[in-house]
């Protein structure tokens, strides 16, 4: 029962919350077309409401990393609540790929477009190459990555293959990869379940990869899935 009302007062927050704050940001941006004042609201926005989930983030290794710099953050993906808890601990501005039928959506679409979020067609090959093409684009800017290479929430907490597609953005771009590993997000919220129980994620922010040091980029995805899964409980690593 708790946990349903921590969630119900998650998205109650963001009803009475996200208008208003949505009438000042969108004709800033508007006006400015610059989307750095929208997008630090909706990391607070965010980061109150994984709060009122019960969840508690604890961060390891993010000093090690130069904040001033531009990454492509890739990490393990196993619950709903992955992206909320690291999109706003990511230092500075940071884009994600969305599938393209978000666009379709009024406001949310000139959103995405001004935020610099990157729209993916996953059935279409040579959109994707596009898409790849766009996201080195964004990250030219000095705007981050984020990334799932899984491509979805693995049901078991252990990791699932991996596409290729974000291996080809970061041997053709050049940018470091960070591996991240989620931990704690999987016992809370796995997928198929609304509510969260919550509890204490952690983000183990591991050192960045040169991409430039791999000869091929299945060799480069291989690293990274290495990393990632070195920090995961010992029955999740096979």
């Amino acid at each position: 029962m708790i946990p349903f009302l921590r969630m119900l007062s998650a998205i109650l927050f963001m009803i009475i919350v996200i208008p208003p704050a949505a009438l000042i940001a969108f004709p800033w941006t508007f006006i400015t077309r610059d989307a750095t004042f929208l997008y630090r609201v909706g990391m607070r926005i965010v980061r109150i409401t994984v709060w009122l989930t019960g969840t508690k983030v604890q961060m390891r290794g993010l000093e090690k990393i130069d904040a001033a710099g531009t990454y492509i953050f890739m990490s393990n993906h196993v619950s709903n609540l992955d992206g909320a808890i690291l999109a706003p601990r990511i230092p500075r501005r940071t884009s994600i790929l969305a599938k393209k039928e978000l666009w379709r959506l009024p406001i949310i679409g000139w959103t995405f477009t001004i935020a610099s979020i990157v729209p993916v067609e996953r059935d279409n090959r040579e959109a994707a190459v596009r898409s790849v093409g766009r996201a080195g684009e964004v990250m030219q800017q000095g705007i981050n990555m984020m990334v799932y290479p899984e491509g979805t929430r693995s049901p078991d907490g252990r990791l699932l293959p991996f596409k290729k597609g974000p291996f080809h953005l970061a041997a053709e771009t050049g940018f470091p990869i960070v591996p991240v590993t989620t931990l704690g997000t999987f016992e809370m919220m796995p997928k198929g379940k609304f509510a969260s129980k919550g509890g204490t994620a952690t983000l183990v922010f591991h050192p960045s990869i040169d991409p430039k040091q791999f000869a091929s980029r299945e060799e480069l995805m291989e690293a990274v899935e290495n990393v990632i899964r070195s920090a995961l409980p010992p029955e999740r690593r096979l």
